[in-house]
């Protein structure tokens, strides 16, 4: 039943994104900002967690969840560091995520040879 919900919850997501950008004229990478910032005031607010612990991988996977993974770790680091947390955070708390996505997409230019045009 978890992946079930995960991926009608993750699918619904991608079905909202995808009217965002049919319907309005926004760019892709404002949608995208868009999404993590949502995702960040969501987990501000508490609303996230208990949608994240129902949800699964449908909502931490998609943007909405980096954007609360960012907020979680700023929050643990004021928490615990004080001011500078507030630098430190967001980067303590997604850099394997960040890293990741850095080196694939690094060997995947490696590997297909991609042409400016």
């Amino acid at each position: 039943m978890n992946y079930l919900i995960a991926f009608l919850v993750g699918g619904f997501i991608c079905v909202l994104v995808q009217i965002l950008m049919d319907n309005t004229k926004l760019l892709p990478g404002r949608i995208m900002v868009i999404l993590v910032c949502t995702g960040a005031l969501l987990g501000a607010l508490g609303v996230y967690e208990p949608f994240e612990k129902w949800a699964g991988a449908g909502a931490t996977v998609p943007l909405l969840g980096f954007g609360n993974t960012l907020f979680e770790g700023v929050k643990k680091a004021i928490d615990s560091e004080g001011f500078i947390g507030l630098y430190k955070g967001g980067f303590s708390a997604c850099a394997v995520g960040v890293s990741t996505a850095l080196i694939f997409g690094y060997l995947a230019s490696l590997i297909f040879k991609p042409k400016m045009k």
